[in-house]
């Protein structure tokens, strides 16, 4: 029951065969795995086949072997993916928005046909190298050198929290030249090129994260984005994932709701009386609809918006905000709502809290994307290095 007002009505039988279809596949071959894997901190190499089997990666796009989906099928894949799992959706998200994107967008022909049908089929993956240690909210400053070294590129410096980094058989590597900012192709195995794996997350555990360091590497001029020469083509790419995201925290909220309303009507108390019967239950399970539903709203007028053109990375910015913000507050009512055994595995909301909490960061904090609201709605940008 998380389609109060049939906001489901407005999809075309296309988007409901694929919203259908992605979560069969997910329920049976990801579903029964997910706990195992976010216990251990692992994911399971062969998903990215069985993701771009069933035609996950880059769906929205038009290109050789892409099903070319409209943006509400799109997101509706990410909603059913992060209902699993925020990990598993990053892992697409990624593919998707941030590797496959960047070369569809800003490649050379050679590199299209190079990479694209690989990242399609799953069988490469790839990685979006942009966040480094000290520049996250701030791309514009990241110091990661890009050096004209003849007819090659000679590349120093460091990447920081980087999905699927140390599995990835191509990163797409923002750096400084004398130009501005460039998008390069790095190739797993290039000298001087090494992934590390971070541990110690208690969040996305079911999901790569690497630091990826730039030792003097050294490629070739073709591997240079020819299109990408600035910063706005990198934050474009984000613009993708960050609309990933808006559906994708649907699903997570959607799964702690479920859970917590099926556990509070089957749970006697006090007087044998189930949870659900009493007053501050049913308006904590109201107001948790409400905002939900309002998420749904959010998220499908922006995909109205992408497929139309009109969309603004404001919207996005918006939908990805309140989305996530939407998705935590649910989770933490829910975990709240189940009790002692909320806090255990045994249930899923105690997992999708903790993703949710890297989420919430990750491609833009609650702050920031609220400062990108107020500079579209006053014309003033806020950020201290716009002063």
């Amino acid at each position: 029951m998380t389609d109060f007002i049939r906001f489901e009505d407005d999809f075309s039988l296309e988007d409901r065969q694929v919203a259908e279809s992605t979560r069969k596949f997910l329920e049976s071959a990801i579903a029964p795995q997910i706990r195992t894997h976010f216990r251990n901190g692992t994911i399971d190499p062969t998903w990215a086949r069985q993701f771009g089997q069933m035609g996950l990666f880059g769906a929205s796009l038009d290109f050789p072997g892409s099903p070319n989906l409209s943006s509400t099928a799109y997101g509706l894949i990410m909603r059913e993916l992060e209902r699993v799992d925020s990990g598993i959706r990053s892992f697409v998200s990624v593919q998707s928005g941030l590797v496959i994107y960047p070369i569809w967008r800003y490649g050379s022909d050679h590199q299209k046909k190079t990479w694209l049908p690989r990242l399609a089929s799953g069988e490469a993956i790839g990685c979006f190298g942009l966040t480094e240690p000290d520049f996250g909210s701030n791309p514009a400053g990241l110091r990661t050198q890009a050096m004209r070294d003849g007819k090659k590129w000679r590349l120093s410096g460091t990447k920081m929290w980087i999905t699927n980094g140390s599995i990835a058989d191509v990163a797409v590597i923002w750096a400084r030249t004398d130009n501005g900012i460039n998008g390069f192709l790095v190739p797993r195995g290039t000298p001087g090129f090494t992934a590390t794996d971070i541990h110690g997350k208690w969040s996305m555990r079911a999901s790569i994260t690497s630091e990826l360091v730039l030792d003097q590497v050294v490629i070739d001029d073709d591997h240079r984005l020819p299109h990408a020469t600035d910063l706005k083509a990198a934050l474009s790419c984000l613009s993708q994932a960050r609309f990933g995201i808006a559906w994708g925290a649907i699903g997570a909220a959607e799964a702690c709701y479920e859970e917590a309303r099926h556990h509070v009507q089957n749970r006697p108390q006090f007087d044998d009386r189930p949870l659900a019967s009493h007053q501050l239950i049913q308006t904590k399970l109201a107001d948790m609809l409400t905002h939900l539903t309002l998420g749904q709203l959010l998220a499908l007028k922006l995909a109205r918006n992408k497929d139309a053109g009109t969309v603004k990375p404001a919207m996005i910015s918006m939908a990805k905000r309140y989305n996530v913000g939407m998705a935590l507050t649910i989770a933490r009512n829910a975990r709240d709502m189940l009790g002692a055994s909320g806090i255990t595995d045994e249930h899923v909301t105690i997992r999708h809290l903790m993703n949710l909490e890297t989420v919430n960061t990750y491609e833009g904090t609650y702050d920031i994307h609220g400062l990108i609201i107020g500079q579209e709605i006053t014309g003033i940008p806020a950020y201290s290095s716009s002063r």
